[in-house]
């Protein structure tokens, strides 16, 4: 398949974002495929924003481990991305305020400085004086003409994105995209051949968008929320579309009124969401049970970050599996539910606001940041408005005659009649107090153990009877595979790509992706994983989660595990590599690589030193008195090269052991 991957770098206020934009909703216009993944710090300006748009032929399902073109906004962004340009590709800059070394590039690789003052001459000359945000535009179009997409759909996006500011606007943006195309045209050479074009306009999409159109198509009429990464941008677009869409949307001042809010309009009828990250969740679980027992229909969308507490609040994980799963004291019904891809996300939110009506239950659904942050190209037709309706149980009317209404009737399915507030007949009490069928409380001077078992029962036979209504997770990929790599969330794109990858290498593999987590097949999981050669689980956490609940559901064992904890996410050969090192039955390997002495040395240096400084040498060398080997690095002037520290790190623990200045001679 013909792709390739390119890489905008910078620091946060750079402008990254509309770049990349410019580049994958021209690409999506084109026809092609995209998938982008945008690593961002904490910050509103300075720091470190990474940026990668992979563009595919054909549908690409993670943002790839490969590196064809990079963007490189300023002199940090070379030092930390231009050796990962694989030969062959070409690393992009503005010439007049930075430089790329040949030595900090791999063989092959093409250095193309942009001497912006000379390529923007005559659009100056034109328009009058740029901003320096505008040198985006122009490496924007290097990366169109080095990429072969050319120039019609990328100044098509930019006269869309700048029409509202008028003519001369769209003029000046699009006079320097075309000076960046031609330079780069008279430069170097196209790293790829002419793309194929079918010209199906594809919409470039985050899963928390997908989600918040997903819950527009169900019905939504409610959603409430605290702005909280990597959960934020689905309140972000109920804001923005609350009008059109007529949906009430609440920011409220902490994650306890957002999901007492969001059950106190379920109660009302209205089909209500909220959404946080793990540390609001934790601020909801008491309320979820609250939803629980009043058998109140609700969904919460919960999107994982790395933890615990603040931890990295703009990194991915899937870490929260287990505070999910035991979000509330006591046992109750409930559905969690964690979407594989951006597509399914729609679809899964449309699935819970059904099922939430239908068996009148809290409904979690579990993202991640990178599932919910990162955009992709989704086919149009997924997002219909044409969705199924489910409500469920809905009393509009009780005659008089028909005797005393049971909010909590003890039914065969476990699911009672259920009337909105002010029917007539109707009214009952929701507390969060346990209660027999006319909703009386069974907690103080009337409790009835006969009826608590009976209300527990009641409850309980909503799990049974939802359990057969979810499709089973099935296999996907050879039946006589070598490995099984089970998966659940949003590792289900890159390991797919990571299957592909180990069965072309000789490894057949398939992969058992999980996408219902309570109540859970463990039947069907159980038959799948029995008959498995090798399991080996694949999860961005420390302790494979998933693979844990699988054990305590079905009582089977994974072979192997790969786990990714970093903070960034999978990778098709990262996966690969290390499912090959434990079918070859060797030991993960945790010592400090030389790749990661620099990163310790870099993040030492930016920490303490700015930006003046480089590693340039590492050296293995034995313990020297720290009890452990070490790493020897040695520090350069960035401008000069002259040596001017070292510094030692351990190979085991990864500790800062020295950083000493040297004496710098007199001239």
């Amino acid at each position: 398949m013909q792709e390739v991957t390119i890489g905008i770098a910078g620091a946060a206020g750079d402008g990254l974002d509309k770049s990349g934009d410019t580049l994958a909703r021209s690409c999506g216009r084109l026809g092609l495929h995209v998938y982008a993944y945008n690593s961002y710090q904490s910050i509103i300006r300075g720091g470190h924003i990474w940026l990668k748009v992979r563009i595919g032929a054909d549908k690409v399902y993670s943002h790839g481990d490969h590196l064809n073109v990079l963007i490189a906004l300023n002199q940090d962004s070379i030092e930390r991305h231009a050796g990962e340009v694989e030969s062959g590709g070409v690393v992009i800059f503005n010439s007049d305020k930075i430089k790329c070394e040949p030595t900090q590039v791999r063989e092959g690789v093409k250095i193309l400085g942009l001497p912006m003052s000379k390529v923007t001459a005559d659009v100056v000359a034109e328009h009058g004086p740029l901003q320096a945000i505008m040198q985006n535009t122009v490496a924007i179009g290097a990366a169109c003409f080095i990429s072969s997409i050319g120039l019609e759909e990328p100044t098509s996006v930019l006269t869309d994105t700048f029409g509202h500011k008028g003519q001369k606007v769209v003029d000046l943006n699009v006079g320097l995209l075309k000076a960046g195309y031609e330079f780069a045209k008279a430069n170097v050479p196209a790293i790829h051949k002419e793309w194929t074009f079918t010209r199906k306009r594809r919409p470039f999409v985050t899963g928390n968008e997908a989600i918040a159109i997903g819950a527009y198509a169900a019905g939504c009429k409610f959603y409430s929320a605290y702005p909280m990464t990597p959960a934020s941008t689905v309140l972000h677009w109920m804001a923005s579309h609350a009008k059109e869409t007529g949906i009430c949307v609440k920011q409220c001042e902490d994650e306890l009124s957002v999901i007492n809010m969001a059950i106190g309009a379920g109660i009302a009828g209205a089909r209500s969401m909220c959404a946080t990250a793990g540390g609001g969740f934790a601020l909801m679980t008491e309320a979820v049970g609250m939803a629980g027992i009043m058998e109140v229909p609700v969904v919460v969308v919960e999107v994982q970050r790395g933890g615990p507490s603040t931890g990295l609040p703009t990194k991915t994980e899937q870490a929260d599996l287990f505070q999910v799963y035991g979000a509330s004291q006591g046992e109750f019904p409930r559905l969690i539910v964690a979407p594989k891809d951006t597509a399914d996300c729609f679809n899964s939110t449309v699935e819970a606001f059904n099922i939430a009506d239908k068996y009148q239950l809290p409904v979690l659904l579990m993202s991640d940041l990178l599932l919910s942050e990162h955009p992709e190209t989704v086919d149009a037709e997924v997002f219909t408005s044409d969705v199924k309706i489910d409500r469920g149980e809905m009393v509009h009317e009780w005659p008089e005659g028909k005797g005393k209404y049971k909010r909590f009737a003890f039914t065969e399915s476990g699911i009672s009649p259920r009337a909105l507030p002010g029917t007539p007949n109707a009214a009952y009490v929701s507390a969060t107090d346990d209660h027999d069928e006319e909703s009386i409380l069974i907690s103080d001077m009337f409790t009835n153990q006969a009826l608590r078992r009976k209300i527990m029962e009641k409850r309980g036979r909503k799990i049974e009877n939802l359990l057969k209504e979810l499709p089973a997770p099935q296999l996907e990929g050879p039946k006589d595979a070598d490995v099984t790599l089970v998966c659940w969330g949003s590792s289900w794109g890159v390991m797919k790509e990571a299957a592909e990858l180990l069965t072309a290498e000789g490894v057949k593999t398939n992969i058992l992706n999980i996408k219902y987590i309570a109540p859970f097949h463990a039947k069907e999981v159980g038959e799948i994983l029995s008959k498995a050669k090798k399991k080996i689980s694949v999860e961005v956490n420390f302790t494979s989660q998933m693979a844990r609940h699988i054990k305590a559901e079905t009582g089977i064992s994974m072979d192997g595990h790969v786990n990714r904890y970093d903070g960034e996410p999978l990778e098709p050969k990262w996966i690969a590599g290390h499912v090959k090192r434990i079918l070859a039955n060797k030991p993960l390997e945790l010592e400090v690589t030389e790749e990661e002495a620099k990163e310790i040395a870099y993040h030492y240096l930016r920490t303490h030193n700015g930006e003046k400084l480089r590693p340039v040498k590492y050296t293995r060398e034995s313990a020297n008195g720290h009890g452990e080997a070490t790493w020897n690095i040695e520090i350069a002037e960035r401008a000069t090269g002259e040596a001017r520290a070292r510094m030692k790190v351990g190979v085991s623990t990864g500790s800062t052991y020295s950083y000493e200045k040297l004496a710098v001679e007199a001239k």
